[in-house]
This record gives C-alpha cells, structure tokens and sequence, in this order.
C-alpha cells in the first residue's frame, strides 16, 4: 500500500481545512489513516485564522470501519488508544469539524465521524455499529452516540448492530442535513453560515457549546475502554467472534 491515506488541503484562504480519506473502496480506519488523521488536525489546530473542517472521503462509501486484524487480542490496545486519542484530539478541536457521509459508514468509521459535530449525508447512506455482530463492542460509540442521539435510539444501534440510512438518521438526529452531494452541503453550510464570522470568537462558541459533553465523553471513555481490554477480551466468545470473522467461518458462540 504506497501513498498517504489522507488528502489534506487548506481551501478558501486557508479558512478551511479539508480532510478527505483517500483508500476508496474501504477507506479503512486503521493505524495509518488514524496517525494521518492525528497529525493533520495537530499542525493546523492552531492555524488563527482557521474557522471549521470539513472530513469527507473518496469513493463511493466514507468507511467500512477498522481494521479488525487490528481487534485481535494481541494488537486491540494499541489500536484503541490510538483511535480513542484521535477522538479525544476532534472533540477537542477549537472549531466545528463538519463531516460529509456517503455510502456505508460503519463500525470505527461511524465512530469517527461522531467525533465530528454537524453530519451530512446522502439519504442511502448506511450507518451502523456492526460490532456486537463480531462479539465485541463499539466503546468509542457507546460514549458519543448516547450523547448525540440519546440513550434510547444509542442503545437501539449499539445491541442490534443493525444499520440504517441516511433518511433514519436525519430522522432520529444523528445527521444534520440530507443532500445527495454531502461534500457540497456541507461546504455551502460553512460558506453561509461560519465563512463570515470571526474564527476566534467562533473558538469560545465552540467551547461554551460542549465543554460539558465533552468532558463527559472522555472520561467514560477512558472506563469503557478498560472495560473493553480487561474484561471483555478475557471472554470466549469476544476472540471467536473475531477469529471466525477473520477466518469467515461461522462463529461458535459458548456465551461466556
């Protein structure tokens, strides 16, 4: 695999960042894409005249999610710091991230976007956290989707690990707004509405908004994830949902 996995480029005079996930089909999640990730909003995070992101993705879906060689037990820890510090990393970021979906958007790839604030999508796009289909759990969406949708339909995605499009989204709030050219829609949402307004007072708005949320998330974060490596991978059945994945062949639940 040669190339970054990331396009990274400043548009209208360096106002916005766009950050645009560039391994089509899949656009997998995985350590690479989660480091160019990290190190793009590090280097402009402190840009004074930068007022939003905009994460959106080539092809024809945004992420089939992460790596889920990089879920087995001897290589999960390092794969869920480092996802859980980008998270961390977006929802500390001084201004809104605006994230545009298409197609599927599943599993770590959902999780990311959460990380973001305002959400477009296509109205056929797929969105779902597969996770308890593989015997584990998404942790990094059991902290942000209570938070953005509520506990009621979080806990509908998060147990079924049923997916839905963009229609449902929008309907239940995970998405702000439907276009069938996300990208665009978000784009002209920024040019009318944060194009005009001065980054820096946008920085405290941004603060003032979702310090409270925010603070909540990390630190159950930090309990879920524990939660994850220490108990959950100690199970049976949490290795051969992943095993039998990788190996596509049926699993062999012994619930325990």
């Amino acid at each position: 695999m040669t190339g970054s996995p990331l396009k990274v480029s400043l548009q209208h005079d360096g106002r916005l960042l766009r950050l645009t996930l560039a391994r089509p089909k899949a656009n997998i999640v995985d350590a690479e894409m989660i480091a160019a990730l990290s190190s793009a909003l590090d280097s402009h995070a402190n840009v004074a005249e930068l007022t939003a992101v905009l994460l959106d993705a080539e092809g024809s879906h945004f992420s089939f999610g992460a790596s889920v060689d990089e879920h087995m037990p001897d290589q999960c820890a390092e794969m869920l710091a480092s996802l859980h510090a980008l998270i961390k990393q977006m929802l500390d970021f001084p201004v809104p991230i605006l994230v545009a979906i298409q197609g599927q958007c599943l599993g770590g790839g959902l999780e990311v976007v959460c990380g973001g604030d305002l959400l477009f999508a296509t109205p056929e796009a797929k969105l779902g956290q597969p996770e308890i289909k593989l015997g584990v759990f998404a942790p990094a969406a059991s902290c942000l989707l209570p938070e953005r949708i509520g506990s009621g339909h979080a806990a509908d995605l998060l147990w079924s690990g049923r997916s839905i499009d963009g229609n449902e989204a929008y309907r239940i709030g995970l998405v702000n707004e439907l276009s069938e050219d996300p990208s665009a829609a978000a784009e002209a949402w920024f040019a009318k509405h944060l194009l005009g307004s001065s980054a820096s007072s946008l920085r405290f708005a941004c603060r003032a908004s979702s310090s409270d949320a925010v603070a909540r998330i990390k630190a159950k974060l930090d309990q879920v994830e524990s939660l994850y490596l220490q108990e959950l991978m100690a199970t049976h059945d949490a290795v051969e949902g992943l095993q039998a994945f990788v190996e596509k062949r049926t699993v062999n639940w012994e619930h325990r």
